[in-house]
């Protein structure tokens, strides 16, 4: 056998569940934009990224960083009180992670084995099925209204001997909606293992956090990439019951949160109310953003308590709507998928970048006559 059979044959160890996997899509960077302009010039809006940045404090606190060379903490023991104070819950409840999203591969991997089955309220974000289906799981999709809320009722029938996990968003992404306490109580009481994604929650100012105590069966993940302007260290961070805390950091891979994130955080945390008058800046924006976007009568946006503003589009040309926007050089996210489809999502950028979209919505509204 030479080289070229093993290479024609190496696909069929492949584990046949990820026979045609799909992977997860996220926002382009500057560098992979067809657009005609300088990346300076260009108004990114299609990746819920903090316009303003993290604090001034962090850069500097980076660059005099003596112990880049060291590996960090295993055991995250500094950067879990850290998280835990902000938090306000124990440090035996806090793992933290490369970003939410590697928290999720790991409650994943944690619980999921090859056809159990999840339950994940569609639409919402996409690496609650990657992750989901990169473990050899079986996704039950559990539709949501046309308002995007959720059915207690619809999630309760929808669970079985074999479900093993159930993944909420709240607020959703990337509708923006809050599903209210009342209905994630229902569903917690349940006692399912139910994970509570609250990647925005400082721009909602709602949790369930306060509920871990009850429900020893509820995760909580948060992020620093959003409201602290974190998204390029990435940090994110769950809180969970401490049994499920040891498990989580045994499974995780070594050293999994560098020391830079670890000196951002601390930074960021000594800056709270620089980055609580930021958030306040951008929620206040997607409030005039939202009246802004209910002038076009071909857009239809959705109220959101999150950092950015799903929109429908009534002629069904969503993606002629993100080109003609990207060719002004103004980046948007646009979905195609059917519970998605003839929408677009925009993040909260600064009150000029709203300006400037809202100028080049009716240039192009005017061009495609709707």
């Amino acid at each position: 056998m030479n080289a070229s059979d093993c290479g024609d044959g190496i696909e069929k160890l492949i584990r046949p569940e990820l026979a045609g996997f799909v992977g997860y899509v996220g926002g382009k960077s500057l560098e992979k934009l067809a657009v005609d302009m300088p990346p300076e010039g260009i108004i990114k809006l299609d990746a819920n990224e903090n316009p303003y940045g993290c604090s001034p404090r962090v850069g500097p606190a980076l660059a005099s960083c003596p112990s880049l060379n060291v590996y960090p903490d295993l055991g995250q023991a500094e950067l879990k009180e850290l998280l835990a104070g902000y938090a306000g819950v124990s440090a035996e409840r806090i793992v933290a992670g490369s970003g939410s999203n590697q928290l999720i591969d790991l409650i994943s991997r944690l619980f999921v084995d090859s056809g159990d089955e999840v339950i994940n309220l569609v639409p919402t974000f996409d690496m609650f099925r990657f992750s989901t289906q990169a473990q050899g799981g079986t996704l039950v999709e559990v539709a949501r209204d046309e308002d995007f809320a959720v059915s207690a009722r619809a999630v309760r029938a929808a669970i079985n001997k074999r479900t093993k996990l159930i993944f909420l968003a709240n607020p959703n992404s990337p509708t923006g909606n809050i599903t209210p306490q009342k209905a994630i109580i229902e569903i917690a009481e349940t006692g399912r293992p139910l994970v509570v994604d609250e990647a925005y929650y400082e721009f909602s100012g709602e949790t369930v956090v306060p509920l871990v105590d009850q429900y020893p069966n509820l995760m909580v993940l948060r992020t620093f990439s959003k409201w602290a302007g974190l998204a390029g260290l990435r940090l994110g961070y769950g809180i969970f019951p401490p049994k499920l805390a040891k498990y989580l950091l045994a499974i995780k891979v070594p050293y999994n949160v560098s020391v830079a994130a670890l000196v951002a955080v601390r930074e960021s945390l000594q800056d709270i109310d620089y980055l609580r008058g930021r958030v306040r800046a951008i929620v206040d924006e997607r409030e005039r953003l939202f009246r802004e976007l209910k002038r076009f009568d071909w857009l239809k946006p959705f109220p959101s308590r999150a950092n950015f503003i799903f929109c429908k589009i009534s002629n069904g040309r969503a993606d002629e709507l993100q080109r003609r926007l990207q060719d002004r050089g103004i980046v948007v996210r646009y979905f195609s998928q059917p519970l998605l489809r003839d929408s677009v999502r925009i993040s909260v950028g600064k009150p000029e970048d709203s300006d400037a979209l809202i100028r080049a919505l009716q240039e192009i509204g005017e061009e495609i006559n709707v």
